[in-house]
C-alpha cells in the first residue's frame, strides 16, 4: 500500500500538526489501513504462504462483516519487534503510553479472559477513520451504538428568560468552557484540579433547563448531546456500565458538552442492598460517579429534583443551579418575547394581569401561544382573542394537573 502523505489533507494535516512519527505512525498507519485497503494484509499473508497456512505470530483477526484481516495489537508488536521476545517486551507499554491511544484516536479491543492481551483488534476511532479517509466527519447519530443526540437551538442568550441568581451561576460554566485550558494549562492548575466540570441542573420541565445547555453550546462552539437514558440503562447484569463506558470513551477527547435529561433514572440514589439487583444498581451508580469524575469535559446532570440524585454525585458537583418556576415578571417577559411580531393581541387581553394570575413555565407559555395562534390563523384573522388565549391557558393548566375539569 502506498501512502503519499499531503499537507493539505486531513491524514498528513494531522500527522503534521501533531508530529506523529516512529511507532505512534506505524500504529496510525496500521489502524488505517483496512478502511484504505481491505485486502493489504491478505496479501501479505499469501506471500509468506502461497499455498495456504497460518501465520500466528502476525495476529490479525476476521469481523463479522469485513473479509479481510484487521491488525491487532500482536501485528504491531510483530512488525516492530518480530519474534524476539525481549525486542517484543520493550514495546508492550506502547499501547498506554501513546498519545494516540491517550487521546482515543486508536484502541485495542478488549479481549476475553482466555486471549492474550495484544490480540485484540488494533481499531481508529470511527471519526478520526472518516476524517482521514473523506476529509469530514459527519456527527455522530443517535442509535444503538451511540445513546445520544446533537441538540442545538436557533434561540439566543436574550431569550432564556431566568432569575438574576440562575443566570449568574450559568454564566460562570461559560466562563469554566471558555478558559479551562488556560487555568489548567498556563495557570498551572491541572495537578490541583480534577479533570472537567460537573453541574446539576434542578428543577420542574419547562423552566428552561435543555435550552440553557444548547445555549452554552452554541455560544463555546461546542457540540452539546443529550443522552438518551433509556438506551443507556439495561436489565443485563454489566450492559449498563459497558453502555456507559463506551459513550465516555467517545466522548473523551471531542471536547463536548454530555447533556443527562432526566437523570433520576441513571443517578439516583443507592438503595440498602436486599436483592441482587440493589446490588448491581448500586454497583451501576458507583461506575458512572467514576466515570463522570474523571471526564475531561462538561457533564450536566438535569432533574426535576435534587433530592432525587444520589448525594455521591452532587458532593462532587462545581455547581448545583436551581431552574425554578418563574415569577410574575419572568413570565410577563416569557409572553412579550414569544408572540410572534405579526401576531396582534386583542384590546382586552392584559399580559401583565395574565402573567400574575397564571402560574406557567416558558414551556407552557410557548404553548399556550402557539394555540392561541393556530386558533387565530384557522379563522383567518391576526388577532388573538382572549378566549383563546384562556382556553390555551386552561389546557395547560389542566395538563398539569393544576385545575380539573
Amino acid at each position: 500500500m502506498n501512502l503519499h502523505l499531503n499537507k493539505e489533507d486531513a491524514l498528513g494535516k494531522f500527522i503534521f500538526e501533531h508530529q506523529i512519527q516512529n511507532q505512534n505512525l506505524l500504529l496510525l498507519v496500521l489502524a488505517l489501513t483496512p478502511h484504505v485497503d481491505p485486502g493489504f494484509f491478505n496479501r501479505i499473508i499469501q506471500d509468506y504462504f502461497p499455498k495456504g497456512g497460518e501465520f500466528p505470530e502476525f495476529g490479525g483477526v476476521k469481523s463479522k462483516n469485513h473479509r479481510g484481516i484487521i491488525p491487532t495489537g500482536e501485528t504491531a508488536l510483530y512488525v516492530l519487534a518480530g519474534n524476539d521476545p525481549n525486542t517484543r517486551r520493550q514495546y508492550f507499554p506502547i499501547f498506554q503510553e501513546s498519545e494516540l491511544f491517550k487521546k482515543g484516536i486508536l484502541y485495542l479491543e478488549e479481549v476475553g479472559r482466555t486471549d492474550p492481551e495484544w490480540s485484540g483488534a488494533l481499531l481508529m476511532d470511527s471519526e478520526y477513520a472518516e476524517l482521514f479517509t473523506t476529509g469530514t466527519v459527519n456527527k455522530p447519530k443517535l442509535g444503538i451504538n451511540f445513546p445520544a443526540e446533537l441538540i442545538k437551538t436557533e434561540l439566543e442568550w436574550e431569550d432564556l428568560v431566568l432569575n438574576s441568581k440562575t443566570l449568574d451561576q450559568i454564566h460562570e460554566i461559560e466562563e469554566w468552557l471558555k478558559h479551562e485550558q488556560q487555568l489548567m494549562n498556563d495557570w498551572g492548575m491541572g495537578k490541583r484540579l480534577k479533570p472537567g466540570f460537573r453541574v446539576m441542573f434542578f428543577g420542574p420541565p419547562g423552566t428552561g433547563k435543555t435550552l440553557t445547555a444548547s445555549l452554552l453550546g452554541k455560544y463555546t462552539k461546542k457540540d452539546v448531546y443529550r443522552i438518551d437514558l433509556s438506551m443507556v440503562t439495561s436489565k443485563y447484569i454489566g450492559e449498563t456500565e459497558k453502555n456507559i463506558s463506551s459513550l465516555f470513551d467517545k466522548a473523551a477527547n471531542k471536547n463536548w458538552i454530555l447533556f443527562f435529561d432526566e437523570a433520576d433514572a441513571v443517578f439516583g440514589k443507592r438503595t440498602n442492598v436486599r436483592d441482587a439487583h440493589d446490588k448491581y444498581a448500586n454497583q451501576e451508580v458507583s461506575y458512572l460517579l467514576q466515570r463522570i469524575e474523571n471526564h475531561p469535559g462538561l457533564v450536566i446532570l438535569a432533574s426535576n429534583f435534587k433530592s432525587n440524585i444520589d448525594s455521591a454525585f452532587t458532593r462532587r458537583f462545581q455547581s448545583i443551579i436551581e431552574f425554578p418556576y418563574p415569577g410574575s415578571a419572568e413570565r410577563l417577559s416569557l409572553w412579550q418575547k414569544n408572540i410572534p411580531l405579526k401576531a396582534k393581541l386583542g384590546k382586552g387581553i392584559k399580559l401583565d394581569l395574565i402573567s400574575k394570575k397564571y402560574e406557567l413555565t416558558g414551556a407552557n407559555i410557548v404553548n399556550v401561544i402557539q394555540f392561541a395562534c393556530l386558533k387565530t390563523l384557522s379563522k383567518k384573522k391576526e388577532i388573538i382573542e382572549e378566549e383563546d388565549l384562556l382556553l390555551g391557558i386552561k389546557k395547560e393548566l389542566l395538563k398539569e394537573g393544576k385545575i380539573s375539569n
